[in-house]
Parts: C-alpha cells; structure tokens; sequence
C-alpha cells in the first residue's frame, strides 16, 4: 500500500495551531507531523510539559479549544493530534540530532536513522 501523502493544507493546518498555542501561552516544546508506519497514517505531535503538570485530560482540552478557534479552512482534529510529554521517546531521539529555535521550521525529514531509530518521514516545526 502506499503511503499517505502530507499535503500542504495539512502542514498550514499544523503551523496555524502552533501559532494559536503559541498565542494563549500552551508551551510546546515540539511540533511536528510524523508518519506512523504502523498505522499509515500521519499524525501531530506536540510536546509540552503542560502534559506533565496538569494531565493529558486537560492538555487535550486546551488544544481542542484552539482547534475551534481556527479558521475554517483547516481541517485538523483532535484524533489527528498526539500530545506527548517532552521527555517522551520520539521527541528526545529526534532533539538528539534536531534543535530548531522557538518559532516554526519548516524541516523535511525523511528516511533516517537517529541512535538506532528509523524515521520514515516527519515534517518538524519546532524542537527546543
């Protein structure tokens, strides 16, 4: 089967909530949108210690209250979004080669192995 593509509407959809985040002060730490083989399917993670602090419960109530905030053409939901802590697996084997600064990056990474890890394909905004 082939793999879904992650097109440009899904990628503006990821940088507009990232911008609202940003705006009400949800710290994340990274964002970016990662092909999970398994399931074949693309999904946005974003880590913030906000999932640490207050529980997830909470940290997806705050992301979906964003969601609803965003305009009309983008089309992101909740189940398309993984909130994770910033010392989850993924997020600490990627800052191992990855550092951006606390804006947005627009990083193609595809086909790499980092410590062992092989990433099939992540499109990355941030990684502090």
């Amino acid at each position: 089967m082939d793999k879904p593509t992650l097109v440009d509407d899904d990628m503006k959809a990821g940088e507009a909530l990232l911008n609202k985040l940003d705006e009400t002060k949800f710290d994340v730490k990274a964002a970016l949108w990662y092909y999970m083989a398994d399931s074949e399917e693309w999904r946005l993670i974003l880590a913030s210690p906000f999932v640490d602090t207050d529980g997830p419960k909470k940290a997806y109530e705050k992301v979906q209250l964003q969601l609803q905030e965003l305009d009309s053409r983008y089309e992101l939901f909740l189940w398309n979004i993984s909130l994770v802590s910033p010392d989850d697996k993924l997020i600490k084997t990627l800052k191992s080669a990855i550092k951006t600064g606390k804006g947005i990056s627009h990083i193609r990474f595809t086909r790499n192995v980092i410590n062992n890890v092989f990433i099939e394909d992540a499109y990355i905004y941030r990684l502090t």
